[in-house]
């Protein structure tokens, strides 16, 4: 069950609205998410009080954005167990929300594991509840520790492949702090330069189908007082060939064991433009992104989100009458191709920015190599 409440402290910063917090009222634990749907016209809040809640949210979009899947996912486990219900249940409803961002599976198992390991110890389910909770709020704080070492990792990097700094970032879609328990991954190296006084201009791709870009992405440059400017998708080619980027940096929402990057759609071209620009493709995303279970690209089970995210606009006000609630801009039955994402293939990725370090050229042996020393670094804690 989920209800939706509206904040009235708008003129706060990003980083102090939470896109995701655990809260336990006298009426039992929920999970609270800054509805990202209804970003940036309104700060509303979407509190989760079931595991199916959260899935709805998770598919509506009202939370989003790879690392922050991986953080509800465990959340969503642990509200289950916190409230009672079936967590196999809940966490096999969590896993298939979304296909194509593998930190949500991740923190599904994470959370689920702690929760079984636990009950199989004790027997208390009260106690199994407490694992799974403890679980989920580690992978918060990891993420928020891993948001600050990529920025680090990426400024360092961009500073080595565009010396002199001011520089003119491309981004595409959103990967700030609405993604993360921290302040994101491509974002974030964008928001250290800026604090530095690195940053000459953060070019925001609007993104389509869902303008991410322009109601999300704008929407963190705005109130974080950067440099910023606003095109559609298809100018990023003029910009570049103007040469006026630098660099472009992209998040991830799943990274095949060979390198392969899926992203948001639009991706894959500004990877093209960029290679043939001559600029750096950087991809900036936390370890867990990467999936050594997924061989290649191929492998990449890319979502298809529904013809009238394309087919119409949401226009608040204007009477709609269109299927999906809002106002037709294409004659009525008209098909839509809609991926939500595409995929790089790695000899056009400059480079790979984890949390742990950076990878390049991207291999699978770099990869594996990166990955298992993280996973070495985890269990020697």
């Amino acid at each position: 069950m989920a209800d939706q409440q509206a904040r009235t402290d708008g003129d706060k910063r990003p980083t102090e609205i939470p896109a995701i917090r655990w809260e336990e009222p006298p009426e039992g634990p929920v999970l609270v998410l800054l509805d990202q749907t209804r970003l940036p016209a309104e700060e509303v809040e979407l509190v989760c009080t079931d595991a199916p809640a959260l899935v709805e949210a998770i598919r509506s979009l009202a939370v989003r954005g790879a690392p922050l899947l991986g953080i509800a996912g465990a959340y969503g486990v642990a509200l289950a167990a916190a409230r009672g219900f079936d967590v196999a249940e809940a966490a096999w409803a969590l896993e298939g929300a979304r296909p194509t961002a593998v930190n949500l599976s991740v923190g599904v198992r994470r959370a689920q594991a702690a929760y079984q390991a636990a009950l199989a110890q004790s027997g208390d389910p009260t106690a199994a509840a407490t694992a799974a909770l403890a679980a989920a709020r580690a992978q918060h704080r990891e993420d928020a520790d891993a948001s600050v070492r990529m920025a680090a990792h990426g400024l360092a990097l961009l500073d080595e492949l565009v010396p002199g700094g001011r520089h003119r970032i491309l981004t595409h879609c959103n990967s700030g702090s609405l993604v993360s328990g921290g302040e994101g991954t491509a974002f974030a190296v964008a928001l250290k330069a800026h604090r530095e006084g690195r940053l000459r201009r953060l070019w925001v791709d609007e993104t389509r189908p869902l303008l991410q870009g322009a109601r999300l992405t704008a929407y963190e440059a705005a109130r974080t007082g950067m440099a910023y400017t606003l095109l559609t998708d298809s100018a990023a080619g003029s910009l570049l060939a103007a040469g006026e980027v630098d660099a472009v940096l992209i998040g991830a929402d799943r990274i095949a064991a060979d390198g392969s990057v899926a992203n948001k759609v639009g991706s894959y071209p500004l990877a093209v433009l960029a290679r043939y620009h001559h600029v750096p493709f950087i991809v900036v995303a936390p370890v867990t992104t990467v999936d050594p279970d997924t061989p290649d690209g191929a492998s990449i089970e890319v979502e298809q989100r529904p013809g009238f995210e394309v087919t119409e606009i949401a226009a608040p006000q204007v009477p709609v009458t269109g299927a999906g609630g809002g106002v037709p801009v294409a004659p009525l039955g008209t098909q839509a191709y809609n991926p939500a994402f595409d995929v790089t293939p790695p000899e056009l990725v400059t480079a790979i920015v984890t949390e742990e370090g950076v990878v390049s050229p991207v291999t699978a042996e770099a990869l594996a190599e990166l990955c298992a020393g993280s996973r070495g670094a985890t269990t020697s804690q």
